[in-house]
């Protein structure tokens, strides 16, 4: 690690090494992009200079190194807890949230406790760049607790009536929920978008699973070694809707996924097809409805109570969909819960995970669990 020992010194010199242009710009190794994370999450570097960091690290690309850096710094902070159900499984949305569409991922963790996997979703309430929907918006919507500690959370998915609960980053990893103000002034994404949907707050006893999405192509093995990293013993890697979960309704899609236990040659890529699920929808996701358009258009930092309305329209949506209420949030829930069920053995195949999903709503456990959450 760099022997300066003025904080701002260190920085200074990273800086000098990462923004110098397209052409000179050289990557850190791991040590200096976890000390210059360090610095920032510790409070010990200027806004200005954290900004280029991070800004500087995304126009040149990061590399493996500083991306396992900077998550080793964020791993320094991370508050965590064991549970005592032998497996569970984490899903994680973009934390900025969507824009494009309703999101079924609030309830899915309900549905996945009542096909028998303890499941947490985690993000925070808003985020740049998009200040979009997210899963706590509409649990709080709920009346649901989005602010308990993780003992309460792996309470949550220890209890049989229960089995899953919401996170939020400002109770497992307050410091780099500090940095959403710094995340908006950057105005584009960082690598912070990518390394907080890896992080592990909650792990089960024997193993923990992931649930994630993508875009861009280059991503899929980056949240692979990033998952491992993070101590996953697998994760789904899905191209989903808006980089979140779920993949579209009415089109073939994709997922990568390793399991430590099963996958040798490490990440394998699966195909996705709505319509072999019984999945029949010609829009890719839930349609947010026009009346809500300018309240979308209001969204940012500090304005995200322009999406009550809109938070409170997914979660009549969801529930109804848990209420086995046809349409395409019941079958963005079937389709989410099918990979998932597959991917940790509890079904047989796809078809099997969308069945046993169905199953589940029908007879009412996953709407009785969403309520008892």
């Amino acid at each position: 690690m760099n022997d300066i020992a003025n904080p701002q010194s260190r920085m200074r010199a990273y800086l000098q090494l990462v923004a110098t242009g397209p052409e000179l710009s050289k990557s850190l190794d791991r040590a200096q992009a976890e000390d210059g994370m360090s610095m920032i999450l510790n409070g010990e570097i200027d806004a200005v200079r954290a900004g280029i960091f991070l800004i500087a690290l995304r126009m040149k690309r990061e590399s493996d190194a500083e991306n396992i850096g900077i998550l080793n710094a964020l791993m320094a902070q991370l508050r965590t807890q064991q549970t005592a159900s032998p497996e569970i499984l984490a899903v994680a949305d973009p934390f900025n949230g969507c824009l494009r569409g309703m999101i079924a991922t609030p309830f899915l963790p309900a549905l996945f406790a009542a096909c028998g996997l303890p499941t947490y979703i985690h993000g925070l309430e808003s985020v740049g760049p998009k200040y979009g929907i997210t899963a706590r918006m509409v649990l709080a919507a709920a009346g649901k607790n989005v602010d308990q500690d993780l003992s309460d959370g792996a309470a949550c998915l220890d209890n049989a009536a229960v089995g899953w609960c919401y996170l939020d980053q400002k109770h497992y990893i307050p410091r780099l929920h500090d940095l959403v103000e710094l995340r908006d002034a950057m105005v584009k994404r960082s690598c912070l978008s990518t390394l907080e949907v890896v992080l592990r707050p909650l792990f089960g006893a024997r193993a923990t699973h992931l649930l994630t999405g993508f875009v861009h192509k280059v991503y899929p093995p980056i949240y692979a070694l990033l998952a491992q990293h993070c101590g996953f013993d697998s994760a789904m890697i899905i191209r989903g809707v808006e980089g979140g979960c779920i993949p579209s309704l009415s089109q073939v899609s994709r997922y990568f996924a390793y399991r430590n236990d099963r996958d040798d040659d490490g990440v394998k890529l699966h195909r996705l097809a709505p319509r072999e699920l019984g999945i029949e929808q010609n829009a890719r996701m839930v349609a947010i409805p026009n009346r809500f358009a300018s309240a979308m258009k209001q969204t940012g930092f500090g304005k995200t109570r322009a999406l009550d309305a809109v938070a409170a329209h997914n979660l009549e949506l969801g529930r109804d969909a848990l209420a086995n209420k046809p349409g395409a949030m019941r079958d963005s829930l079937v389709y989410g819960a099918a990979i998932g069920l597959a991917h940790v053995g509890l079904a047989a195949s796809l078809a099997d995970g969308a069945q046993r999903a169905r199953k589940a709503i029908a007879s009412g456990d996953a709407l009785a669990r969403f309520q008892a959450g």
